[in-house]
C-alpha cells in the first residue's frame, strides 16, 4: 500500500454523493435504497478511514436544496431515511470519535427531524477525532444569500464596511475550514453549486464510481493522490 503524504494530506474532505438512484435503477430497485446502500455500507466506511488517515473534517452533500423537486415518494422516503440515520446511526458514529455537524437551512424539515439533528450534534459536541459534517437543504447561493441577509443586519453592513473575514462568519461553514479536496462520484463533472464560496482553492476529483459502489480502498486511492498534487494558491 502506497503510503500518504501526511505533509500535503487534507485538512477538510467534502464528498459529493452521487449516484445513488442510478445504483438502485440498475438493479429494479426503488431509489430510496440506493441511498440507504450508501447510508448503511459506504458512509460510516468512510468516516472510519477518514479518521484513520488524520483528516479533520469530512463533509457528505446529502440534500440539496433543489432536491425537493424529486418524486414525492422517493422525498418521503429519504426523509424517513433521514430520521433512521438520527435513530440508528449516531451511537456508532460517536463511537468512532465523530463530532456530528449540519450545514444548510433545516428549518425546510419537520419539526421532530430539526430536534433529532440538533440532539445529534449536541450528543456528539465533544469528540475530536473528526468532525463530520452534513449538508442538509443545502444549496451553494442559498448560503451565500441567507448569509447576506444576516449580515445586512449587522452596523458592519449598514456602513459598507464587511470584509471577507466578517462574511465568512455568517456562511454556514463559519469555524470550519474551506476543503481541500472536493470528490464528486458518479461521472458527472461539476460541482452543481456545492461550496460556492469555499471551493476557491479546492482541489477537485470526479470520479466514475456511483457512491453506493465507494470502498474505503477508493477513497483511500483519492486521498493518496491528492498527497502528491503540488497546491499554489494562486501563487
Amino acid at each position: 500500500m502506497k503510503k500518504i503524504n501526511n505533509k500535503n494530506s487534507p485538512v477538510h474532505v467534502a464528498i459529493i454523493m452521487d449516484g445513488n438512484r442510478r445504483w438502485a435503477k440498475k438493479r429494479n430497485l426503488p431509489a430510496v435504497a440506493g441511498h440507504k446502500k450508501a447510508l448503511d455500507e459506504v458512509v460510516e466506511k468512510i468516516i472510519e478511514e477518514a479518521g484513520n488517515l488524520g483528516i479533520k473534517y469530512l463533509t457528505f452533500w446529502a440534500w440539496s436544496t433543489e432536491n425537493w423537486e424529486r418524486d414525492k415518494k422517493e422525498v418521503s422516503g429519504i426523509m424517513k431515511l433521514f430520521k433512521y440515520a438520527l435513530r440508528s446511526k449516531v451511537d456508532s458514529f460517536s463511537k468512532k470519535g465523530a463530532r456530528l455537524k449540519v450545514i444548510g437551512d433545516i428549518s425546510g424539515f419537520s419539526p421532530d427531524l430539526q430536534k433529532g439533528i440538533q440532539a445529534a450534534i449536541k450528543k456528539t459536541e465533544k469528540n475530536e477525532k473528526i468532525t463530520v459534517v452534513f449538508a442538509l437543504n443545502y444549496g451553494g447561493r442559498d448560503e451565500i444569500i441567507r448569509a447576506i441577509n444576516k449580515a445586512s443586519k449587522t452596523q458592519s453592513f449598514k456602513e459598507a464596511k464587511i470584509s471577507e473575514n466578517i462574511f465568512i462568519t455568517y456562511l454556514d461553514t463559519a469555524n470550519i475550514p474551506d476543503p481541500d479536496l472536493i470528490i464528486r462520484t458518479g461521472g458527472e463533472k461539476r460541482l452543481s453549486g456545492f461550496f460556492l464560496w469555499q471551493s476557491e482553492y479546492a482541489e477537485l476529483k470526479f470520479i466514475d464510481v456511483l457512491f453506493p459502489d465507494v470502498t474505503k480502498e477508493v477513497f483511500r486511492n483519492i486521498i493518496e493522490e491528492f498527497s502528491e498534487r503540488e497546491r499554489r494558491f494562486g501563487k
